[in-house]
């Protein structure tokens, strides 16, 4: 069986959902390796640019800030003017905030370029997101959104591993390689559809659209703050929880794979659960199946009790994602989607970002067992609260067969 026949698309859509995934890719690409990886290790760079590691550090906080702050506007954006425009304003915006890095000779002038650099990109994930999900029939969205966000985590890796072992090539190099990745991310942006793939033209939010818009949102919300703070918990702490744990680097890395194969190796059946209707339960139990994991890892068991633990915690994620993307798409309204999508991300990113500080908070107060402990109990709480918000959300209207129906033509 062909991805096409496990994953299709509307007639028309897979240049466009593969252009909208490829200049995120390349986005991400670049903002991971330029400033968790580059900027921060590189002496060269920070010599040339006139700053130190904690301006490069503050200059990544108000990067992530500015994309947190604008994924709202800019899913009104998209809503009100269109995926393509708003899209290539967001990567033009970005390659404009990196080309004037050379310039660049104080703290402040770095903080500026990522500010910049960070309103650029909040169009990228709301942009590829609503655009999958328009794209792909009723029955298979939540795989479908899944299986995008997945395709993008390897470029992450990428571009922290590979401007990692450029951190001690020159800064003109490097730069030269940001503005040639980030100019591909703005030609794939050029290749998005000018109107909406299917459906009603998106409209402009009325008082009356917008409190409902909020009703629906409000039990999404616990879900699009959790499943981030539960996945980024152990950021800063990783390698000191293998330590405390007396645990070899490898053994650290087996029972990540671990984890991981049970995750990747679930998500097709699972997803197909949670497509057929069953949404709102992939999602519970996946974050009850965190809690048990994760519960079961800060009773600090043997190291072989460690790899079903880990396989508990990545079939709950297998749960959570698709879960979760089925359920956004079966909630929101369609006319209103890339707008209430900005929201959701908005929480998506306040996650990420305060998750590696709990957890290390967690860890100076309980050790090793803290981050795990936390983790446990945040899921404990969402698990909680979509068994008895079970209601709140609308009955599944399709199943895993083929969508009616095709898609307007892309132009």
């Amino acid at each position: 069986m062909t991805f096409r026949d496990r994953l299709p698309l509307r007639p028309g859509t897979a240049r466009a959902v593969s252009a909208a995934a490829f200049s995120l890719a390349c986005a991400e690409m670049i903002r991971s390796g330029l400033y968790l990886s580059y900027l921060g290790q590189s002496t060269l760079a920070q010599d040339a640019l006139g700053v130190t590691p904690s301006v490069v550090g503050l200059a990544w906080a108000l990067h992530i800030g500015a994309d947190t702050v604008m994924r709202g506007p800019a899913g009104l954006l998209i809503a009100r003017y269109g995926l393509r425009p708003v899209m290539i304003a967001g990567a033009a915006l970005s390659l404009l905030a990196l080309a004037l890095l050379p310039a660049a000779h104080a703290g402040w002038a770095l903080l500026l370029i990522a500010v910049l650099h960070g309103v650029g990109f909040s169009a990228a994930w709301p942009g590829a997101m609503n655009l999958t999900a328009d794209a792909t029939p009723e029955g298979v969205q939540g795989r479908a959104l899944t299986a995008v966000s997945m395709v993008i985590l390897p470029f992450i890796g990428l571009g922290y591993f590979l401007f990692g072992a450029l951190r001690d090539a020159p800064l003109q190099s490097v730069y030269l390689l940001s503005l040639g990745v980030l100019g591909l991310s703005l030609l794939a942006a050029f290749l998005l559809p000018a109107r909406a793939v299917r459906g009603p033209a998106r409209e402009v939010m009325n008082a009356e659209a917008r409190r409902e818009v909020l009703r629906r949102l409000r039990p999404l919300l616990p879900a699009a703050l959790m499943q981030t703070v539960t996945l980024s918990l152990f950021g800063q702490v990783l390698f000191r929880v293998t330590d405390d744990l007396n645990l070899t680097y490898w053994t650290m890395i087996a029972i990540l794979v671990t984890g991981g194969a049970a995750a990747f190796g679930s998500l097709p059946f699972i997803g197909k659960v949670a497509d057929r209707g069953r949404a709102t339960l992939t999602l519970t139990a996946g974050f009850g199946l965190i809690a048990l994991g994760m519960g079961g890892i800060a009773l600090l068991p043997p190291t072989w009790a460690l790899f079903p633990l880990a396989a508990l915690v990545g079939l709950g994620f297998a749960g959570v994602q698709p879960g979760w993307g089925a359920l956004v798409t079966r909630t929101l309204p369609e006319p209103q989607r890339p707008a209430a999508w900005g929201v959701l991300m908005t929480l998506e990113n306040i996650g990420t970002a305060v998750g590696p500080l709990l957890g290390t908070l967690a860890f100076v107060q309980l050790g090793a067992r803290g981050p795990f402990a936390l983790g446990a109990l945040l899921s404990l709480l969402a698990t909680v609260f979509y068994v008895l918000f079970r209601h709140a959300f609308p009955p599944a209207q399709g199943t895993d067969g083929p969508a009616t129906g095709v898609g307007e033509a892309i132009s």
